[in-house]
């Protein structure tokens, strides 16, 4: 069984969801998780999936503010002997609900073109053109809230 956690930032928790951040969304493109990120990360929701059998972070995102309307979602991550099994959508669920009850009207993200049917799933459209950021394409996607 699967709960839903609140990831405060600095904790031990949050070490864990970089380096799974680092495992399934950096490393197999070639890229490193710079430290000097994670003072921006402060003031982001960070949200994680885990097993409760045995408490260990199976899935995770990023939900930062944009302004008082809109929310952006990043970092998606689920590992990967649990992808397949719903756990990322049950990640983009929960954290729907939590933006919502936060009182953000808009959900909005930049999505690899490889994901976009897993969102287009979900509810949320294309918006604008392709756009490459570090030699990857993206697509900006959005889903009200």
């Amino acid at each position: 069984m699967k709960k839903f956690i609140d990831i405060p930032f600095g904790s031990t928790r949050y070490d864990e969801l970089v380096e799974l951040r680092y495992k399934v969304l950096l490393e197999p493109l070639g890229l490193k998780f710079l430290d000097m990120h994670r003072e921006k990360e402060a003031n982001y929701l960070h949200i994680g999936c885990i097993e409760s059998l045995d408490d260990k972070l199976v899935g995770g995102l990023i939900l930062i503010p944009l302004n008082d309307k809109e929310i952006r979602l990043m970092q998606v991550a689920v590992d990967g002997k649990h992808q397949g099994e719903g756990v990322g959508r049950d990640l983009i669920k929960h954290a729907e609900k939590r933006a919502k009850e936060a009182g953000y009207t808009k959900i909005v993200m930049h999505a690899m073109l490889s994901v976009v049917n897993f969102y287009e799933k979900l509810n949320f459209v294309q918006e604008g053109d392709l756009f490459e950021e570090k030699g990857i394409t993206f697509v900006r996607m959005t889903k009200p809230l």
